[in-house]
Parts: C-alpha cells; structure tokens; sequence
C-alpha cells in the first residue's frame, strides 16, 4: 500500500514496537511536531522515519542519501518547552519503504511503501532453541556489561519471538549498519540468529578489550577472527 506521510530522518534506526525518546529542535522538525498535534485523533499521530545513509540530521547540508527501509512510528507522548523545543516518545509501528522524499514544505514528506505485514500476521513459527539462544545471549551480555554501565535493558524479555528480536536489536549496542540489516531482515528467526551472532562477537570483544564499553569497542578495527 502506498502513502505520503511526514517524514523525521534519525541518525538511528527505530525498530517496530519499540519506543524511542526524541529531542526535537529544528525548525523543520518542530513544523512537523505542530502538524501532528494538529490531528484530533492521537492515534493518528504518525510519522516515517528512515536512517541517514550519509550526513546529519541538522545543519546547512543535512542529509545527503538515506536507507529506504524504515519504521512507521507514532508519536505517544510530548512536552513542549518555552524556547519552542518538544522532547517526545514515540513507538515504532511497522516497516516502510520510502520511495521518495519531498523537501520543499515546511517538513519533509515521504512517498512510502507499507512493507507487506503478511508475515507479522502469519508468522513462521521460531524454534525454541532459536529464541532461547538468544535470551541467553543477551542475559551473558547485560552480566559483561554490568559492570561497566548500568543495564540496557529492565524487566522481563518478550515472550513473543517477533517482539523479542525487534527488542534485542534495539538494546544491542551495534553500529548503524548492522541496526539497519536486522531491520531489513524479513524473519524473525533469521533476525534472532543475526543479533545472537553480533551479541557474540561484543562479547568476544569485550574479553580482549574488557576496559572499554561495548559501543567503543565496536568503533576500532579490532577484530574477533
């Protein structure tokens, strides 16, 4: 299905049923922001946003090429401030395809693909192996980090195998390319595999370099093979 939609570009990667908390600023953005509180409807106050490929979510050039797949997202919360800045929370829905975006308005504006959510509806049932591999994964990840940083993560994982992927892929420090793949992942199975083999490798990381966060670690050249 296709549609236009408001469109916010992030140096991040919004995964679905995931909540995110936003700084807003930017004249274009802050626009955006007063567009949707102009919907009656909160649930109608929705947004796209895609990754930046290249450039910066700010400044006199910005944005110069952006990922095409995206999340679909709705803005929950928001608080306006006096110098006419908004800090929101808003949840990822479910993926689009962006086929183009317009600039000329007062706020971007995407021509966008509803990815098909055939899957979302009839899923491919997950392996238990799969999903507990995983969990457990994650669990020996919090335990390295403990004591480096507080816990990326509280209370229980999501039972859901689909849920649980999306929520792994958020809480794991990875760069913004490896984020995007396990968007772009089409099964929730595969997307399980590929965030247990990414966990692994931070994991295989911090052991050589144990004084360094996770996050740094994945910036250096170092590898684990």
């Amino acid at each position: 299905m296709a549609a236009t939609m408001p469109m916010f570009p992030l140096n991040a990667v919004i995964y679905p049923g995931v909540s995110v908390p936003l700084h807003v600023f930017e004249d274009r953005y802050r626009a955006l922001v007063h567009h949707l509180l102009r919907v009656e409807d909160p649930i109608d106050r929705v947004f796209g946003s895609v990754a930046i490929r290249e450039g910066y979510e700010v400044g006199e050039h910005g944005t110069q090429s952006l990922f095409r797949i995206g999340c679909r997202v709705r803005m929950t919360q928001v608080q306006a401030h006096p110098d006419g800045t908004f800090d929101l929370v808003a949840v990822g829905l479910d993926r689009i395809r962006l086929d183009r975006l317009e600039t000329g308005s007062q706020f971007p504006v995407g021509h966008v693909e509803l990815i098909d959510d055939d899957r979302a509806r009839r899923p491919r049932p997950v392996a238990e192996s799969v999903t507990e591999l995983a969990r457990a994964t994650f669990g020996a990840y919090r335990f390295a980090l403990s004591e480096l940083r507080s816990d990326p993560f509280s209370g229980p994982l999501p039972r859901d195998a689909e849920f649980l992927s999306w929520t792994l892929a958020a809480c794991a420090p990875l760069p913004l390319s490896d984020r995007q793949a396990l968007l772009e992942t089409e099964d929730a199975a595969e997307r399980l595999i590929m965030v247990t083999d990414l966990l692994r490798s931070e994991l295989r990381a911090m052991n050589v370099i144990a004084s360094l966060p996770a996050t740094d670690v994945a910036r250096t050249r170092w590898s684990p093979n």
